[in-house]
């Protein structure tokens, strides 16, 4: 059961096919003049037509014919109603015969299942056109199928004289380029419609906010640059080089810069000069309004956008503009940011000061408690025993001890002399024993006391020693301490030399006229911006569909 159905329709695509390559070549030529033959042959061959089973009279045929004609049918579909007259066993006289003759038996030639059923093989037992052909055919002539008509605001109706291929040509290129132009309208129309709803909306309604409901601001701009002293002679290297250029003062004035955007600027413009009162009016408009209560971060998201500093490092010019919806309140923020980064460049400049201060003065305090202490020590040393000057006491006791060697050495002498005698005289002799004696010991008693001073720990040697090494102590003590002095007077000198000022150049002036929003540039920013949205948007869906079809 399954198999007869599929033979069937393999049967009948083979001839649907068939018929198709049989039709193919006067359809390529042209249906009007096809249809342009039997129109002429007409008057010729439609006579009365033959006894088809027709009770009506010829006059009757005729009128029939007439209005058949009239109703513009093509050439193709006349072909179509002689073959299915030819399937249904009748013998039209002409394709406007065949016509009436289906449509006296109820039967639509032109309706889709009996265009399909001309394709259908003939059951060669059935001489009816096969079983199932016939029961449709009786089936189908129990309802009603009427002819299908054409539109009557278009020209249906076949070619009244015979086209040339050329001409044929030209008018297929017509229609083609007709179709084109209508696509690419139709293309043009839905562009506009989606640029006009992506595109130029957005930028009408951005254009009207910019116009009619922005708040005007007013910008107050200024300039000011950090300077440093005149440091003429003093450095070298590089840093003698920078010093007299922008470079060197490069890092403080984006210190600087940093400083006026920080937050910690922000917050102390709000307590002295009232930032975020300001921006809470209610004659700003929504957007650019802070809310009633608001935040440190919507604060400083806000002061982002109105306190711009830009730092030009060909020239160390420090450039600030302050936007508000007053001009006085845009002058007076101005100058409390100005005054604040004068502030930061005193700081920076003191604490660079101090640093580098600190240590010239640290050293310069060691050096003179060491100095203090080397003095202390050699007062300490004099001051112990009962002179003050040991290596006098020393050089004192060998002049005596020198001096006793040479009354010594002529008293002996002189008693050599009165020895020599023959009869001396006892009583210089004693005399000279007595005076050689008494220097004796007191040479004895001067060496006794230089042993005692050139020896032990406590002598008067030991001592000298020590004081001398005290004194040599205390001079370089004396030279650490005047160079630590002249180190600290020449880093204060260059601490002084290396001070940042600030000045300003361009001082903050309030603004006659508001300077935002700039309502034409704007809006044409807008419209760049959504025109590049859409274009990168159409261009990512093309790709993906291009992706996705292929």
């Amino acid at each position: 059961m399954t198999t007869k159905p599929t033979a069937r329709r393999f049967r009948i695509k083979r001839a649907g096919q068939a018929s198709g390559a049989t039709d193919k070549k006067p359809a390529d030529r042209a249906e009007a003049p096809r249809t342009e033959a039997p129109a002429k042959a007409a008057p010729s061959r439609q006579e009365p037509p033959r006894d088809t089973g027709d009770t009506r009279g010829p006059d009757a045929a005729r009128t029939e014919l007439d209005t058949i004609r009239k109703e513009g049918l093509t050439g193709r579909q006349l072909r179509m109603a002689r073959r299915v007259a030819h399937k249904n066993g009748l013998e039209p006289t002409s394709d406007f015969d065949a016509v009436r003759l289906l449509r006296q038996r109820g039967i639509d030639p032109f309706q889709r299942s009996n265009m399909l059923e001309l394709v259908v093989p003939k059951n060669p037992g059935d001489p009816a056109s096969g079983g199932s052909a016939g029961g449709e055919i009786g089936a189908q002539a129990g309802r009603i199928q009427l002819p299908q008509t054409t539109p009557l605001d278009r020209e249906t109706l076949p070619a009244t004289e015979h086209l040339s291929p050329a001409e044929l040509r030209d008018r297929q290129i017509s229609e083609i380029q007709q179709d084109i132009t209508r696509r690419r309208r139709r293309k043009l129309a839905m562009l506009l419609t989606r640029l006009s709803f992506f595109v130029f909306l957005p930028t009408i309604l951005a254009g009207w906010y910019f116009y009619a409901v922005a708040t005007p601001m007013y910008a107050t701009k200024s300039e000011f640059l950090i300077l440093q002293a005149d440091s003429a002679g003093s450095g070298s290297g590089l840093g003698g080089l920078l010093s007299g250029t922008q470079f060197a003062t490069s890092q403080d004035s984006i210190a600087v810069q940093s400083y006026l955007q920080s937050k910690d600027a922000m917050l102390r413009l709000d307590d002295e000069v009232g930032f975020k009162s300001h921006f809470t009016q209610d004659s700003i408009d929504p957007i650019q309004r802070l809310t009633a209560d608001p935040s440190n971060e919507q604060a400083y998201r806000t002061y982002q956008k109105n306190v711009k500093v830009g730092y030009d490092p060909t020239e160390g010019v420090l450039r600030m503009e302050v936007i508000a919806a007053d001009p006085g309140v845009s002058a007076n923020i101005s100058r409390a940011l100005i005054g604040y980064a004068e502030e930061r460049v005193n700081s920076l400049s003191a604490e660079k000061r101090d640093d580098q201060m600190s240590d010239a003065q640290e050293s310069f305090e060691n050096a003179a408690a060491e100095r203090r202490q080397a003095q202390e020590a050699l007062v300490t040393l004099q001051l112990q025993g009962d002179t003050l000057d040991p290596e006098a006491v020393i050089a004192g006791l060998r002049a005596q001890i020198n001096q006793v060697e040479l009354l010594l050495l002529e008293k002996e002498l002189e008693l050599a002399a009165l020895l020599d005698n023959a009869r001396p005289n006892q009583s210089r002799v004693d005399g000279a024993r007595g005076d050689v004696r008494r220097l004796n010991d007191q040479l004895d008693e001067l060496n006794a006391r230089m042993t005692d001073a050139s020896q032990g720990e406590n002598s008067l040697a030991q001592l000298n020693v020590r004081i001398q090494m005290a004194q040599a102590d205390l001079a370089t003590r004396d030279m650490l301490l005047q160079s630590a002095l002249q180190q600290m007077e020449q880093t204060r000198m260059e601490a002084n030399r290396q001070v940042r000022y600030l000045t300003v150049s361009v001082k903050p002036v309030p603004s006659e006229e508001p300077s935002y929003p700039r309502k034409f540039e704007n809006t044409l920013v807008a419209f760049l911006v959504f025109a590049g949205i859409y274009l990168m948007v159409s261009l990512t869906a093309s790709i993906l569909r291009e992706q996705v079809t292929s």
